[in-house]
C-alpha cells in the first residue's frame, strides 16, 4: 500500500526494557531489522523515477488539456472523457513531488497538507481508472451498438459530462478513510505521512483500491474490447488493423504496468493483516518490490495521452495548430504536413473520411 511505501520502520522493531538475568537465550527474541540500505535505495531511486513521471506526464496531459480547452471541441463523450482523464493524471502528478521530499528527507509540510496530498492521489487514481472503464464503455457503444449511439448523439456529451461529475464524486467518497485517518507520525527516521489503520480499514481500503481501481475496469475493458475487436474483423474498413492493434496495446500497457503493484499490494496487505512476515529479508524484498511495481504503476500516466488521445486524427490536427499558433511550429511545416495527410487519405478513398470525423475506428 501506499503509507508503506514511505515507512522503513516495521514490526520488528520493539524497544525491550528488562533486567538482564544470568543466562539468556537470544535466539527467543525478534531481532530488529535493519533497513538502512532500503532507505538508501529509496532515496535515489524513487526521487529521480518520481521526477521522470512528473515532467513526461505534464508535457503530455498538459498539452491534452491545452489542445481541448484551446480549441473548445468536446464534442463526443470520448472528449469529455479524455480531458477529465488528463485532469485526474496532472493531480495526480502534483502528489508525487511530496512524496520524493519525504523519501529523501521527511515528512516537513505539516497535518493538513498530509491529508490534502493523501486525499488528492486517491481521487486522481480513482477517477483516472474509472475514466479509463468509461473510455470502453463508449467505444463499445461506438461500434458494436453503433445504430443506438448514433440516435443518441445529441444527448451523449451532456450525460458523459454527468457521468464525469459521478466519477469525481464517487472517488472522492472513495477517498474518505485517506481523509479521516491520515495523519503524522513520528519515527526513528523522523516525521512520516501515513493511514493509521486497523485490520477492518486496511481490508477495506485495500479492498476497494483493488476492485474499483483495478479488477472492475480490466474486466469492463476485456469485456468492451473483445466485443469491439470481434467487430471490427468483421467490418470492411482499411484501419481495422490498425485499430486492433491500438486496441491490444490498450490492455496490454493497462496489464503490465497494473498487474505486478496490484499482485504486489495483495501479498502485502494480507502479510499486514495476518503478521505473517517474520523474515527480514522477505521484508525488505517485499519494500523493493512495492517501490519499483508502484513507480511502473505511476508511469502509466505518462502514456495515457499517447494511447487515448494522440491518436486521434482530429486531435493531431488541432495539436499542430495549436503549436503553429504558439509558434512551436511554422505555417510552412503544418501545411507540409496537413497536405500529407489529405494525400494519404485521398489514396485511402472515401471510407477515410469518415474515420477522420469520427471515432468510430479510432479506438
Amino acid at each position: 500500500m501506499l503509507d508503506s511505501a514511505f515507512d522503513v520502520t516495521t514490526s520488528y522493531d520493539y524497544d525491550y526494557q528488562f533486567t538482564e538475568p544470568d543466562h539468556v537465550d537470544y535466539d527467543q527474541f525478534v531481532q530488529q531489522c535493519e533497513k538502512g540500505d532500503i532507505r538508501s535505495f529509496r532515496q535515489s531511486f524513487l526521487p529521480a523515477i518520481y521526477a521522470v513521471i512528473t515532467v513526461l506526464g505534464f508535457f503530455g496531459n498538459g498539452l491534452v488539456v491545452i489542445t481541448y480547452i484551446y480549441f473548445k471541441r468536446l464534442r463526443t463523450m470520448t472528449d469529455v472523457y479524455l480531458l477529465n482523464l488528463a485532469l485526474a493524471d496532472l493531480l495526480f502528478l502534483l502528489t508525487l513531488p511530496f512524496w520524493a521530499v519525504s523519501v529523501v528527507k521527511q515528512w516537513i509540510f505539516g497535518l493538513v497538507m498530509c491529508k490534502a496530498v493523501y486525499v488528492l492521489y486517491r481521487v486522481s487514481f480513482f477517477s483516472g481508472m474509472l475514466l479509463l472503464m468509461c473510455i470502453s464503455i463508449d467505444r463499445y457503444f461506438s461500434i458494436v451498438r453503433a445504430a443506438s449511439a448514433h440516435r443518441l448523439r445529441s444527448r451523449a456529451v451532456y450525460c458523459s459530462k454527468v457521468v464525469s461529475v459521478c466519477v469525481w464524486l464517487f472517488s472522492l467518497l472513495l477517498s474518505l478513510p485517506e481523509l479521516l485517518y491520515t495523519a503524522e507520525k513520528q519515527s526513528n527516521s523522523g516525521t512520516l505521512c501515513k493511514m493509521n489503520l486497523d485490520n477492518s480499514t486496511i481490508v477495506f481500503t485495500a479492498g476497494t483500491q483493488l476492485a474499483v481501481g483495478f479488477f472492475i475496469p480490466l474486466v469492463v475493458m476485456l469485456f468492451c474490447y473483445c466485443f469491439i475487436i470481434k467487430t471490427l474483423l468483421l467490418a470492411r474498413n482499411f484501419e481495422k488493423n490498425k485499430a486492433i492493434k491500438v486496441i491490444i496495446a490498450v490492455v496490454l500497457v493497462f496489464l503490465l504496468f497494473q498487474l505486478p503493484y496490484n499482485s504486489v499490494m495483495l501479498i502485502d496487505t494480507i502479510n499486514d493483516v495476518n503478521a505473517t512476515v517474520t523474515n527480514c529479508d522477505f521484508s525488505k524484498r517485499m519494500n523493493v518490490a512495492i517501490d519499483v511495481s508502484k513507480s511502473l504503476a505511476y508511469a502509466r500516466c505518462c502514456l495515457n495521452p499517447f494511447l487515448y488521445a494522440f491518436i486521434g486524427v482530429k486531435f493531431r490536427r488541432d495539436l499542430l495548430k495549436l503549436m503553429k499558433e504558439l509558434g512551436c511550429m511554422s505555417g510552412e511545416k503544418l501545411m507540409r504536413s496537413t497536405h500529407l495527410r489529405s494525400a494519404w487519405s485521398s489514396k485511402r478513398g472515401s471510407i477515410a473520411t469518415d474515420t477522420d470525423s469520427t471515432t468510430t475506428f479510432s479506438p
